[in-house]
C-alpha cells in the first residue's frame, strides 16, 4: 500500500506575552508616577482660570468651583478610611457615619460654644471620634456578620437621636450649628480664603491615603487581610482576631473624625443630616463604585460620588432636561434616581468597581490583537 502523506501545515507564529511588548513595559514604568502626576494636577487646579462648560459653573479657581472640589476631596479621604473596615477587613459597619458627625459636630461645639481655638478643637474631636470608636468598636466587636451591622447600626441612630434633640442644648436640633467664624483663623474664613480650605481637604486626602497604605502594607495590614479571608486560619495561627480588628475599627473611626473637622470648616457648620446612616451607606456605595480592596478604587469612587451628588441638582433643573417629555424629565430631574442608574449600571458592567476598569481594558485589547486559530 502507498503511504499518503498530509501536507504539512506551517504552525502559527507564536504569540509574544504582553509582558514582554514595548508598550506594555512602557505603561507598567508609567503607572508608578500616576499618583504624583494627580497629585501635582490638583496641586495647580487652584491656579488654572480655566473654564469648563457643563462640568463646573465657573472657572477652576472660583469659590464655588473649588468648595465643590474640596467636599470631593473630603469624601474621597472618608471612603478610603472607610475601605480600612469593609474592603481590607471584611466589617461591614453602618455606623461609621457617627465618628465622621463627632469630627463635625465636636469641632463646631468647641470653637463655637465654648470658644477654644481651632487647632485645641480640632485635636479634641478627633482624639474623642477615635476614644468613641474605640469604646463602641470594643462593645460592636463581640458580635459578627450581619449581628455586627446591626449594632453599629444602633449606635448610629442613638447618636442621631441625641443631636437631633439637642442634646443639653449644644448641637442646635434640626436647625443645625453655624460655625463661629470668628474664633477661626483669618486665612481659613471668606470667599477669597476659600483656596486654603481646598489646600487642607488635598491635605487631609493625602494623609489618609498614605496612613491606609502603610497600614496595608505592614505586618498588621497582611492579618487584617488574612481576617477577610478567613478569620479561623487566624485563630488557629495564634493570634488574636478581636484585637486586631479593634484597631482597624478605631483608626478607621480617628480618620473620619478628622475628616469631620475639616468638613466643618468648608461648608461653615454642622447638620442633623451628617448623622444619619444614609452617610454610611454613601460611604459604601463609594467604595464599591470605585473597588473595594483597592488602592485608588475608594478615592475615585467617592470623588466621583460627591461631584455627581452636587452637579446632578443642577442637571435635573437644566432647560435641557425640562424640554424633554414628561416621562424622561421627571425622573432625570430626581438626582437619586440618576445616581442610583448610573450605581446599578456601574456595578453590573464592572463588578470590582472601577478600579477593575483598566485590566478589562486591557484583557479586552488583549483579545482583539490574538489572532484566532483555525482548526
Amino acid at each position: 500500500m502507498t503511504e499518503v502523506k498530509s501536507p504539512e501545515v506551517p504552525a502559527p507564529p507564536a504569540a509574544v506575552p504582553d509582558e514582554l511588548t514595548p508598550g506594555h513595559r512602557r505603561w507598567h514604568g508609567l503607572r508608578p508616577f500616576l499618583p504624583l502626576v494627580a497629585l501635582v494636577v490638583a496641586l495647580i487646579l487652584p491656579y488654572s482660570t480655566l473654564h469648563l462648560p457643563g462640568v463646573f459653573e465657573g472657572a477652576l479657581n472660583s469659590p464655588g468651583t473649588l468648595q465643590l472640589l474640596a467636599v470631593c476631596l473630603v469624601f474621597g479621604g472618608l471612603a478610603a478610611g472607610y475601605d480600612l473596615l469593609f474592603g481590607r477587613t471584611g466589617m461591614l459597619s453602618f455606623g461609621h457615619a457617627l465618628y465622621f458627625a463627632a469630627g463635625v459636630y465636636g469641632t463646631d461645639i468647641l470653637v463655637t460654644k465654648a470658644g477654644l481655638p481651632l487647632w485645641q478643637a480640632g485635636l479634641l474631636a478627633i482624639t474623642g471620634g477615635t476614644i468613641l470608636a474605640a469604646l463602641l468598636g470594643a462593645v460592636a466587636l463581640r458580635t459578627v456578620g450581619i449581628a455586627f451591622a446591626m449594632v453599629t447600626l444602633a449606635f448610629a441612630q442613638v447618636g442621631a437621636i441625641l443631636v437631633a434633640r439637642d442634646f443639653g442644648g449644644l448641637t442646635g436640633g434640626e436647625e443645625g450649628l453655624p460655625l463661629d467664624v470668628s474664633g477661626l483663623p483669618q486665612g481659613l474664613v471668606g470667599v477669597t480664603n476659600t483656596v486654603n480650605l481646598y489646600w487642607l481637604a488635598l491635605a487631609y486626602l493625602v494623609v489618609v491615603v498614605f496612613v491606609v497604605h502603610r497600614v496595608s502594607g505592614s505586618p498588621t495590614g497582611r492579618v487584617l487581610a488574612g481576617l477577610r479571608d478567613d478569620e479561623r486560619r487566624i485563630g488557629v495561627l495564634g493570634l488574636d482576631p478581636y484585637r486586631f480588628k479593634l484597631v482597624a475599627f478605631t483608626l478607621a473611626g480617628g480618620l473620619a473624625a478628622a475628616g469631620g473637622v475639616v468638613y466643618v470648616l468648608i461648608v461653615g457648620g454642622a447638620s442633623p443630616h451628617i448623622t444619619s446612616s444614609e452617610w454610611t451607606l454613601a460611604l459604601l456605595v463609594m467604595v464599591v463604585l470605585g473597588g473595594p480592596g483597592t488602592r485608588w478604587g475608594p478615592v475615585i469612587g467617592g470623588i466621583l460620588y460627591m461631584y455627581l451628588d452636587h452637579r446632578l441638582v443642577a442637571f435635573g433643573t437644566s432647560d435641557a432636561v425640562e424640554a424633554l417629555p414628561a416621562f424622561l424629565s421627571n425622573p432625570l430631574s430626581q438626582p437619586l434616581f440618576v445616581l442610583g442608574t448610573v450605581f446599578i449600571l456601574a456595578v453590573y458592567f464592572f463588578p470590582g468597581g472601577l478600579a477593575s476598569l483598566a485590566p478589562r481594558l486591557a484583557l479586552l485589547r488583549h483579545s482583539l490583537r490574538t489572532p484566532s486559530r483555525r482548526p
